[in-house]
């Protein structure tokens, strides 16, 4: 995975803790309009200080574009809705039957509004119908997120969302509908506190670009957000091509753009200025933020925690404390980042679970259904009578009746149901990461998406968790049981939509009975590896003898957690109203839990 100069700026600003100066989102536009502006902005946001790109489903480059995002889930993605094709020598069609859009080609017009230079050839010129509009939006919408999971906004090409009053009401009404934000219509600068900003000054040459931006950015206000938008692409023969009448010099122009967002003396102000690089999700979907008094969080016991942790050596990479719905306090250590994902190792349990209970919602399963009805081609000649009462529940509950945890060798699922199934399910608490990776199986056998696919829709797009890899076994199935990365912020959302019990900003994703399941003690449990028997330590002194759920741990202090190696946490505190999230290299994870308990459990006044 690569992460441009932005993200890591932006983290670097917030882990060195000075004061934050104003935050900007620097916009491309245009990806899939051409092979050039495809490399261009994937350059642009690699070596540069782009954050944000609007892709275009019609355009002919689209599917080149869309595997190319793929590739930079890190890179914020937009989908430009167009009704427009500007350019003379190459055009692009509607993705539906709307003649109220098109020349007598079949091509969209080139121009939004009225051009001396093209009469007649507008779309405002001529007898559009809103019916069409919202049609062929919504047939780009489900084209761009089909492509691309990631997709966090709309913006419009051209005025295409905003050159209307109905037709900005229906890209709102479209925009709630697919949890997509509508940036470019009326009123949107106004709900996401934001400013458009452009050049200070002319804007022709390269170095007439970089010294206007530059002057642009010496005006930035602290603690307000702007954006500022611009078309990278290379000058080169296919862009020689591309014009219009009163706009020749297309290539040598956007050339400028890409020279400007990968300009190193930029980069030097932006570090100077202390400014903030973020995206449109950042804008958008971040929690919010307050200072520790303001939830009644001592500060100095935060202080004192981070004392603690670089005392005791420990490898904390970083944290992030929420209260009342709010951010208190978020702290990145070393090289690590904001904006960097993180290995989540078995925090992924939890997001894997997740799934189910968004599966049995949906009425596609019960987890009372028995395992084999799922995989009838995977199974050994010989079921075991205890393979035949195997049910999803035990899976989630690490009691599926293994001794030990199968091994993942050759076809995963065939080995784990030839592996001896010693007790009958239910009955043992063995941890056992194989018996995750067969619930993503079962995702992908039942709704024909892979994890990250299946949750866009339902937990990612609407949390704003943007950008998540998941790892895939050698079958093409998420490994569900380890192998995603995520943000620290994308774990404190999880969190904290688990201590709501599935509500979000008003609205019930999940229902509040799957969390009254799942985090509740459903088995006794122990550490990893460890048999009964070996036990040395009480339940009072560890947090892995207190109980386990669907894929979480019970913890002290009547608390609960999602759990990953060598320090990931996501630890929920519903008395406290509270979520605290870790990352680390840290491998005695009850003495990072310690800590924990003796300096932030009572900050939490």
């Amino acid at each position: 995975m690569v992460y441009g100069f932005c993200l890591w700026f932006a983290a670097c600003a917030l882990t060195r803790g000075q004061e934050e100066g104003a935050r900007l989102v620097v916009r491309a536009d245009d990806m899939g309009a051409f092979h050039s502006a495809n490399r261009a902005c994937i350059e642009s946001y690699r070596k540069g200080i782009e954050t944000s790109v609007e892709v275009m489903a019609v355009a002919p480059w689209f599917p080149e574009a869309a595997k190319m995002l793929r590739e930079h889930p890190g890179l914020d993605v937009g989908l430009h809705l167009v009704l427009t094709s500007e350019w003379e020598n190459i055009k692009w069609r509607p993705l539906t039957q709307c003649p109220g859009l098109t020349d007598a080609n079949g091509y969209f017009y080139p121009m939004m509004g009225e051009h001396p230079a093209y009469p007649g050839q507008s779309v405002s010129g001529n007898r559009w119908h809103l019916s069409e509009i919202e049609q062929e939006f919504r047939a780009q919408i489900e084209l761009a997120l089909k492509n691309i999971p990631q997709l966090s906004h709309l913006t419009g090409h051209m005025g295409a969302t905003s050159f209307d009053r109905e037709v900005a009401a229906t890209v709102k009404r479209l925009a709630a509908e697919y949890r997509l934000p509508a940036m470019d219509v009326p009123g949107a600068a106004e709900t996401y506190h934001y400013t458009h900003v452009g050049y200070d000054g002319p804007g022709t040459t390269p170095a007439e670009k970089e010294a206007a931006f530059i002057r642009r950015l010496e005006r930035l206000e602290p603690g307000k957000n702007y954006i500022f938008l611009d078309h990278p692409s290379f000058d080169n023969a296919e862009m020689e091509t591309v014009g219009h009448i009163g706009y020749e010099n297309v290539a040598a122009d956007r050339q400028g753009v890409v020279e400007l967002f990968t300009s190193d003396r930029v980069k030097q102000v932006i570090r100077e200025k202390n400014i903030r690089l973020i995206n449109y999700n950042d804008l958008t979907k971040s929690l919010p933020r307050t200072a520790p008094a303001a939830e009644k969080v001592d500060a100095n016991g935060i202080a004192r925690y981070l004392d603690a942790v670089k005392k005791s050596g420990q490898d904390l990479h970083s944290l992030m404390v929420v209260r009342n719905g709010k951010v208190v306090a978020e702290h990145w250590l070393g090289e690590h980042a904001s904006h960097k994902p993180h290995v989540m190792f078995s925090v992924s349990k939890t997001y894997t679970a997740t799934a189910i209970g968004f599966a049995v919602a949906e009425g596609r399963l019960k987890v009372s259904d028995r395992v084999i009805s799922f995989f009838p081609d995977k199974l050994p000649e010989q079921v075991s009578e205890h393979l035949k009462t195997l049910e999803i529940r035990h899976l989630l509950t690490m009691s599926s009746g293994h001794d030990v945890e199968p091994k993942h060798d050759g076809d995963w699922l065939e080995t784990f149901f030839a592996s001896p199934f010693v007790h009958a399910p239910g009955t043992q608490f063995v941890y056992n990461s194989m018996a995750t990776y067969v619930l993503s199986a079962i995702i992908q056998r039942v709704t024909g998406e892979k994890l990250t696919d299946y949750l866009y829709p339902r937990l990612f797009r609407p949390l704003g968790i943007a950008g998540a890899v998941w790892e895939d076994s050698p079958q093409g199935i998420s490994i569900g049981g380890w192998g995603l990365h995520v943000k620290t912020e994308d774990m404190a959302k999880l969190g904290l939509f688990i201590l709501q019990k599935g509500r979000w900003n008003g609205e019930q994703l999940l229902p509040e009975a799957w969390f009254d399941e799942a985090t509740t003690s459903k088995i006794a449990s122990l550490p990893a590896g460890t048999k009964k028997e070996d036990l040395k330590v009480k339940p009072k002194d560890s947090d892995w003898l207190q109980g386990y759920g669907y894929q979480m741990w019970r913890s002290r202090h009547r608390s609960f957690r999602a759990d990953g190696a060598n320090g990931q946490y996501i630890l929920i505190l519903p008395e406290k109203n509270a979520v605290i999230v870790t990352t680390a290299h840290i491998g005695d994870m009850q003495a990072e839990l310690n800590l924990i308990w003796k300096y932030l459990l009572p900050a939490l006044k």
